[in-house]
């Protein structure tokens, strides 16, 4: 009743919140993006998007289509997967961004492992810059990262803006210094941050610097300071903060290396799996 490539394209759409960026993702034609959502709606009966010329969103029915299309792909690469006689094999490098750790991609990983028991699956937590650096040295064959802004290297997972957050009832001081609490370079955030402060004019001060989200998190929360973030992934205890300049929109890409035989394979399948499962990795659970 519901078409795989459907249901890959419907995923593409829910995740990205864009039919162009659906499109670039899957290599189709914004036309055939349009068409295979009509098809699904036809077979539905329901409307899964609604759509004006400035943005898209999931209906209530395109949210619970979100279950069942994991559940149908997922269900189909199993079924493949067994019929065919294949199984995955080796050592698969990946890489996130600390972002994630705190979203349900551990969910997405534990449901690879289990399915692909032969893949031995290391996974290195560090900052974007860090993990493109790793996977062009070869040190890494599949990374989640965040993008730079002008790149277009990658498969895009989501985009969302980056805000500026702080602590409930924190006051900046206009005549004073932004507070800052950023990641070391080469994070991608400080750089945005820093860009936006220095073209407004604004000036800023360094009160925490660290690779780590969980300390950025504690300093944020005890009111040192601003910090440049996701607005999908906004930590708890941390609200948006004004006042402050843009920092525009952030990509989210897979990035492989390049690798043959079954580490190819490997990352292949690890990739489709966070693709499919995109969704849950800025929605709550």
């Amino acid at each position: 009743m519901y078409e795989p490539t459907h249901l890959r394209t419907f995923l593409a759409v829910a995740q990205t919140l864009s039919f162009t960026r659906a499109a670039d993702r899957l290599g189709l034609g914004q036309s055939t993006v349009s068409q295979h959502v009509r098809r699904l709606e036809e077979a539905t009966g329901r409307p899964l998007f609604t759509r004006d010329t400035h943005r898209v969103a999931l209906t209530e029915d395109g949210e619970a289509m979100l279950g069942f299309a994991r559940t149908i792909l997922q269900a189909q690469e199993r079924a493949a997967a067994y019929f065919g006689g294949t199984r995955l094999r080796g050592r698969l490098r990946f890489g996130a961004s600390e972002d994630f750790v705190t979203t349900r991609l551990p969910e997405i990983l534990e449901s690879f492992r289990r399915e692909h028991p032969e893949v031995d699956l290391e996974l290195t937590v560090e900052l974007s810059g860090t993990l493109q650096a790793r996977l062009a040295a070869g040190r890494l064959d599949l990374i989640l990262a965040k993008r730079r802004g002008g790149e277009s290297e990658g498969r895009l997972v989501w985009e969302d803006a980056l805000i500026w957050i702080g602590a409930p009832g924190l006051r900046l001081d206009p005549d004073r210094p932004v507070p800052l609490i950023l990641y070391p370079p080469p994070g991608i955030t400080r750089a945005r941050a820093l860009e936006a402060l220095e073209a407004q004019g604004r000036a800023w001060r360094i009160a925490c610097t660290s690779s780590s989200l969980s300390a950025n998190v504690a300093a944020a929360r005890a009111g040192l300071g601003v910090m440049a973030h996701t607005r999908g992934l906004v930590p708890p205890g941390l609200v948006p903060v004004a006042g402050l300049p843009e920092l525009g929109d952030v990509g989210f890409v897979l990035r492989a290396g390049r690798r043959s035989g079954a580490v190819q394979e490997a990352a292949d399948a690890l990739a489709e799996a966070i693709l499919a499962g995109g969704d849950r990795l800025h929605r709550p659970g």
